[in-house]
């Protein structure tokens, strides 16, 4: 089956307002631009994000931020998106604050089809907060749900017709994790090729829904530093 498109329209067919989105990237690094953009000019309203951050006040996740098209957020990581800090502060957005590697658990476990796990992670603090915490082996856990999505964008370096994926170093970061556990899973990549090499595979194309190719892409760095001489 030929998965790409040369429309993201098609890919969001289905998307209404209210839609959970599961989103890859860290930071700057890994984010599908081109189809979060797209999400902009849809307009869709009271969307719910599941990523690690939510981008800058102009990149990324920011800009729907700025346009007020998110009502809810489950991320671990604030950043310095002064969009963000201010929507929190107004009660315009709600924020599910989550560590890390829970954040990464959850995910895995949606794509894997498991509904929870027990993590030591946050026992003690606001984050066990209204869960149940069972005892294994004299240690306290919490109980964890999985997150599944109704979309899922993700970004690659490439792909195949068939919707097989490589991830470009540290860009890979939580873009499996979201393709797997989303009902759609659009995955914008810079190079269509021919063939992957099966050993060379990072994700299969049986998570991927869709492929699209984006234009030049900014590769914008978040936060630079200068060391002066």
């Amino acid at each position: 089956m030929n998965k790409i498109i040369t429309d993201l329209n098609v890919a969001f067919a289905d998307l209404k307002d209210g839609a959970t989105i599961l989103v890859g990237g860290f930071g700057l690094c890994g984010i599908p631009e081109f189809a979060i953009s797209k999400l902009k000019d849809l307009g869709v309203k009271n969307l719910t994000i599941v990523s690690n951050n939510c981008g800058i006040d102009d990149c990324g996740l920011g800009i729907l931020l700025q346009n007020k098209q998110i009502k809810k957020i489950i991320a671990s990581y604030v950043g310095e998106n002064k969009t963000f800090e201010q929507q929190f502060i107004n009660g315009e957005l709600e924020v599910i604050l989550t560590p890390q590697g829970t954040l990464a658990e959850q995910l895995r476990a949606g794509g894997a089809g498991i509904a929870g796990f027990y993590t030591q992670t946050g026992v003690g603090t606001l984050v066990a907060q209204g869960k149940e915490h069972k005892e294994f082996n004299g240690k306290i856990y919490i109980l964890e749900q999985a997150i599944t999505g109704d979309f899922g964008l993700v970004k690659a370096q490439k792909a195949d017709k068939y919707g097989n994926l490589v991830f470009n170093k540290t860009a890979r970061n939580f873009n499996p994790l979201c393709a797997s556990a989303a009902k759609i899973t659009i995955a914008e990549v810079e190079e269509i090729v021919d063939e992957i090499e099966p050993d060379s595979v990072h994700l299969s194309g049986i998570y991927v829904d869709f492929v699209y190719k984006g234009a030049k892409y900014e590769k914008r760095i978040e936060k630079i530093i200068t060391r002066k001489e």
